[in-house]
């Protein structure tokens, strides 16, 4: 199992490292497709390919992109593996604000789908396998036990997946995590306020004064996206509802010192006897952290998602 270097002796500093000094240079840079979404909305995908018949698509966490550390260290660790990446952003999150009034979601599965299916198309892929992040797992895995996936979808690794939105939503603004939660939520005000210059419907008043991320889903991520309010989007888009549907084979890596986790992010009893989904909850690592020393090889959680691949 995962041990931390030394000198990251907690949990945030396990999630804080990696995220701020973690440099990884691509042998190859992406190369960028930008699709059209059935609502005359744009997707932003970048792409690794060397002819390979099998694709890796990877999905980034809440306020995350392609180029984030994390992102990008996985995909160069399956490149070498053989694979083919795709890297997609969800609208907004690419350098250019999308078109529409909603942008994107823990559940939104439509707009996964339709990048499963594009890139299946694409290249005529044999195997498709699947790697989400936090936000990006909850995607992963709610698309996977929602509907039956693409058949050319072979595996998924899921990985520091807040299984359970509400609760999650609850750890993160405890005062202890204080920093996390006012990072996330300063990016999405200023998402938020920019997307009203060109949608005034948007009303921005008072959005300063939202200071947790259940208020800013109960005034905007919830009503964009069709839900009454904050409570529902969570109860209906949280992965741990849709775990029993899943028959991919699948891994779950959480970390037991997550400090974004719920306890209810660990279903162990759940998923005890689960024919498909493979629990690993390592005592360290963090969020989306697993950092390994000299940090210029792979991450544990790399490895072990290769691992899980092969």
């Amino acid at each position: 199992m995962y041990t931390p270097p030394r000198f990251l002796f907690n949990a945030h500093l396990e999630t804080i490292f990696p995220a701020l000094f973690r440099k990884v240079t691509l042998t190859t840079p992406y190369t960028r497709e930008r699709i059209t979404t059935p609502d005359n909305d744009f997707l932003d995908l970048d792409w690794l390919t060397q002819g390979a018949k099998d694709l890796v698509i990877i999905s980034h966490g809440l306020e995350g992109d392609s180029h984030r550390p994390y992102i990008k260290g996985m995909a160069a660790a399956v490149v070498t593996q053989g694979f083919d990446v795709l890297a997609w952003n969800y609208r907004g999150c690419s350098e250019e604000m999308n078109r529409q009034l909603r942008f994107y979601h823990s559940g939104a599965t439509d707009d996964f789908d339709l990048v499963i299916r594009h890139a299946a198309s694409k290249n005529n892929y044999q195997n498709i396998y699947l790697i989400g992040f936090s936000l990006g797992g909850n995607i992963t895995l709610k698309y996977l036990g929602e509907q039956k996936p693409h058949p050319a979808i072979r595996k998924a690794v899921a990985i520091s997946v807040p299984l359970d939105l509400h609760t999650s939503c609850t750890k993160i603004s405890r005062p202890g995590n204080r920093i996390y939660a006012t990072r996330f939520l300063k990016s999405l005000r200023s998402k938020i306020i920019r997307k009203s210059i060109t949608h005034p419907e948007l009303d921005t008043k008072g959005i300063e004064k939202i200071n947790t991320i259940q208020a800013f889903d109960d005034r905007y991520t919830a009503p964009l996206h069709g839900f009454p309010d904050a409570a529902t989007y969570y109860r209906q888009c949280s992965s741990l509802y849709f775990l029993n549907g899943i028959t991919t084979p699948t891994l779950i890596l959480n970390a037991l010192n997550d400090p974004f986790l719920s306890p209810e992010c660990y279903p162990t009893t759940q998923l005890q006897h689960h024919s498909s989904i493979t629990l690993e909850t390592p005592s360290r690592g963090g969020h989306v952290g697993f950092a390994q020393f000299p940090f210029s090889q792979p991450y544990f959680s790399e490895l072990r998602t290769i691992q899980f691949l092969k």
